[in-house]
């Protein structure tokens, strides 16, 4: 892609790196056939949680091998796009997921799609050529090179890393996925349901439940007879607790709990079959999480504003109505024929706003950043994304990190995806043979770092070029990056009433970017 200095800033030269593929897994060293890797995703993790109290599992994981004290989580900070990173070490702009709900005009022309959903997914690849996800994924990678995987998992982003598969699922009676269990074949479901009883698809199965089923249909069922290459467990708490109450509830921290307990039932199974010292196993999460402190009803806002805002379109869009896509901490503004007098008004609007974050934009406008910047400049891309201000306020159980978010929730509870830095530093843990150990890493890391690194541990050659960058700081015989710099960047607009000013907080270790956080406010005269 050819950067033309004339539509973007000199200022972002630096920060724009960020999203050209840099890491080409063409030389491996060798590593021993035996080598197993396992992925284990604790949905909306804050590393801030990781204690001996809350997590002994992987607190005694964390002494035998390496934190990654400086990891982030791939704006937007939602699920389906982190599980998308997680599965192919590429941003969205290059994998094609931007948020966990977007509208795609050739899979659903009236309404926004929630990207993560089996029938989303088909279509989507039904509509792109098989394309739905632009890159392979590590599982598929493995396979055509006759490495076995096995993928299992609480929440329908499982179905990202394994979309081609034989899947056997269970949905509740709402049409929500709420477990997928593992791609098998019918005869090893059958089996597995004489084993493990019933799928838990009814709501009343509570989060712990429904995770401790699909731990026990990799370790029990998938795992029985020889280890895969390479294996990830996606669980669904504490996400889903933290969102129904929020960070560091009674309840959540029992979601933690839960968690580490199917970890350590994980360690458990690789002891009793001795695969330990010749297994690696990284924790990680999707994302961090916050406090709603406000919620609002954009929709209802923009209407208010003279907008010609929906959710839906009732009959053929006209051109300059606003689609309004929430996404929690983030909004995706597309407008109809991309109109350019409603564009620009929308933009002005946002900045003279007291919820706007970092406003992101399709054209270049005075004030914002382009959608390249974070990676957002996707074909479906929006003509406006913006990431709704935060604060570190703390919340009633005493936990920092407040943002705004739409209506999806109310004040009070949780939520994610904006670019507060509660959201943004996420857990990272891996330990086993090919990682140093009792090891703390001060180097900035992303989700976007995974798959390079588990193909890098395995031995196998990506078929082209990752986003992201293998973690060598923190395996053994590996030279270490150089070290990290940081920097902040602006875009300021100044009006008659006032000046709007949003920032970047970014990392830089070499040629791979780091964003940090970002807000964004209107200064009155």
């Amino acid at each position: 892609m050819e950067l033309k200095s004339s539509f973007i800033p000199t200022r972002f030269l630096a920060l724009l790196a960020c999203f050209l593929p840099a890491t080409i897994l063409c030389e491996t060293k060798p590593a021993p056939n035996d080598r197993h890797v396992v992925v284990l995703v604790w949905d909306g993790m804050r590393p801030d949680f990781v204690t001996e109290r809350n997590t002994p599992a992987l607190w005694k994981l964390a002494r035998e091998g390496v934190t990654f004290r400086h990891h982030h989580s791939v704006y937007p900070t939602a699920t389906n796009v982190n599980g998308a990173a997680i599965a192919t070490g590429a941003y969205p702009n290059h994998n094609s997921l931007l948020a966990n709900r977007e509208y795609r005009p050739l899979i659903n022309p009236r309404k926004a799609i929630e990207n993560g959903e089996p029938d989303v997914i088909k279509k989507g690849d039904e509509t792109s050529g098989g394309k739905y996800l632009a890159l392979p994924t590590v599982a598929e990678i493995l396979r055509a090179a006759d490495r076995p995987a096995a993928i299992a998992g609480t929440k329908s982003v499982a179905f990202l890393h394994d979309r081609h598969a034989e899947w056997a699922t269970a949905t509740s009676k709402k049409s929500l996925t709420i477990f997928a269990a593992a791609p098998m074949p019918a005869s090893l479901r059958n089996e597995m349901e004489e084993l493990l009883g019933p799928f838990l698809k009814e709501p009343a199965h509570s989060g712990a439940d429904r995770n401790a089923f699909a731990t026990s249909a990799l370790t029990e069922i998938l795992w029985r007879a020889d280890l895969p290459a390479f294996s990830l467990l996606w669980l669904s708490e504490p996400d889903l607790t933290q969102h129904e109450t929020s960070p560091g509830s009674e309840a959540s921290l029992a979601a933690v709990r839960s968690s580490d307990r199917n970890l350590a039932t994980v360690l458990d199974v690789l002891a009793k079959k001795k695969a330990r010292a010749n297994t690696d196993i990284l924790v990680v999460s999707d994302h961090g999480f916050s406090t709603i402190g406000r919620s609002i009803d954009f929709p209802a806002v923009l209407r208010a504003a003279s907008f010609d805002a929906v959710t839906e379109f009732e009959s053929a869009p006209k051109a300059g109505q606003v689609m309004i896509v929430g996404n929690g901490g983030s909004i995706l503004f597309y407008v109809v024929e991309h109109e350019q007098a409603v564009v620009t008004r929308l933009v002005e609007w946002l900045q003279h706003s007291d919820f706007a974050g970092v406003i992101f934009a399709r054209e270049k406008f005075e004030g914002t950043f382009p959608l390249e910047s974070v990676h957002a400049n996707t074909a479906d891309a929006p003509d406006v994304l913006v990431a709704l201000r935060w604060n570190n306020k703390a919340n009633r159980f005493g936990i920092a990190g407040e943002i705004t978010t739409d209506s999806a929730r109310p004040a009070g509870e949780g939520s994610h995806a904006s670019l507060s830095e509660f959201d943004v530093h996420n857990t990272l843990i891996a330990a086993g043979p090919d990682f140093r150990r009792d090891f703390a890493s001060d180097l900035p890391s992303a989700n976007v770092d995974i798959a390079p690194t588990v193909l890098r541990l395995l031995a196998v050659n990506a078929p082209g070029k990752f986003d992201g960058r293998v973690l060598s700081e923190a395996m053994n015989a590996e030279s270490a990056p150089s070290a990290t710099k940081t920097e902040t960047v602006e875009a300021t607009r100044k009006f008659p009433a006032g000046e709007w000013r949003q920032h970047l907080r970014l990392s830089h270790v070499g040629d791979f970017t780091y964003i940090d956080e970002g807000n964004g406010s209107f200064d009155s005269k």
